[in-house]
Parts: structure tokens; C-alpha cells; sequence
């Protein structure tokens, strides 16, 4: 049952209506996540700068889709799951990347090493252990990288939160949170 009920462009002032028309405008739906952070407006613009930001950095849309399947399946947010699982095929990942994101075991390669240092850093809350740094700086990512995936699994956890507080509606293909569904 939903908690925090999502706003409509109907019920919005008129600023948060135009952020809202200009969310549809940019990806072609106004997702419940958006509708229901519509009833902040602070909250919307606050995510929506941060997704900007994000997205003008250096990783790439597939690994920065691995962070938040890594970090939405760390903090059990399914909506999230779902959404990302969409957004993550449609930036060129293949349904093994898509479980080996949200399962990140560790590993030497780029995407490994960025989902495992995801799901450490949301499970440990920050207090990551100097080998699993250790795994992502020999997987090639630099510093910036880190600090960039820190800003990632921020934004993601921001959704998160929103999501199961909220018990947001799912309004994309819904996965299972079980791995092996």
C-alpha cells in the first residue's frame, strides 16, 4: 500500500509542473519516483540536480547503471531494481551483467570491481575495507572514479529511501529481488 501518495501535474504549482512536464519531455513518462518527490519540491530539484551532475561525469551510463543495481539490490528497494534493470538494458547491458551487477561479487575487471565496492559501501555504511579499495584501484578506476561512485550510490540511496518509505507504485517491468527468480 502506498504511504506517500505521487502528485500530479494537476495538483503541482506551477514550478513544480513545468519540472515535472520537462521530466516528461526528457524521458517520455513522469515515473512515480518523480511524481512522488514532486510533493517536495526541494526533493525533486535536489535529485535532479544530483542525476545531472552525475551524469556529466566520467563513468560511463552502463557502469553507473551497475552502481544502482548494485546499491538498490543492497538496500532492498525493489522499485529501484526494476528501474534500473530498464535503464541499465538500455544502456547496453546484457541480462548476465544485470544479475552480476546486483549480485557484485568480486572481481579483477572494471564492472566487478565497481559493483563489489558498491555493495561494500552501502552494506558497511562507508567503512570499506583497504583490500576492496585495494580490488577497484587495481581494476584501473582512480581516485575520481571512487569518489564518483560515492556520489552515485549517494543519489541511487536518495531513490532508494523515497522508494521504500514511500512504497512507491512500480511503474516499469517488475523484477524480482530474489537472484535467482
Amino acid at each position: 500500500m502506498t504511504y506517500i501518495t505521487s502528485l500530479s501535474i494537476e495538483q503541482a504549482d506551477p514550478t513544480t509542473a513545468a519540472t515535472l512536464d520537462a521530466v516528461k519531455a526528457q524521458i517520455g513518462m513522469i515515473p512515480n519516483l518523480f511524481a512522488t518527490l514532486a510533493k517536495s519540491p526541494t526533493a525533486l530539484n535536489s535529485l535532479l540536480g544530483l542525476n545531472q551532475t552525475i551524469g556529466a561525469g566520467s563513468l560511463s551510463a552502463s557502469e553507473r547503471e551497475i552502481i544502482a543495481l548494485a546499491t538498490s539490490q543492497a538496500n532492498s528497494c525493489q522499485y529501484c531494481v526494476s528501474a534500473h534493470s530498464l535503464l541499465g538494458k538500455n544502456a547496453g547491458l546484457n541480462p548476465q551483467q544485470l544479475i552480476a551487477a546486483r549480485t557484485a561479487q568480486p572481481g579483477t575487471d572494471r564492472a566487478a570491481a565497481i559493483a563489489s565496492f558498491t555493495k561494500a559501501l552501502v552494506e558497511q555504511r562507508g567503512h570499506v575495507a583497504t583490500e576492496t579499495l585495494d580490488q577497484l584501484k587495481a581494476s584501473g578506476l582512480s581516485e575520481a572514479d571512487l569518489l564518483e561512485i560515492i556520489a552515485n550510490v549517494v543519489a541511487t540511496t536518495f531513490t532508494n529511501y523515497t522508494n521504500n518509505v514511500a512504497r512507491t507504485t512500480i511503474d516499469f517491468p517488475v523484477v524480482s529481488m530474489e537472484l535467482n527468480a
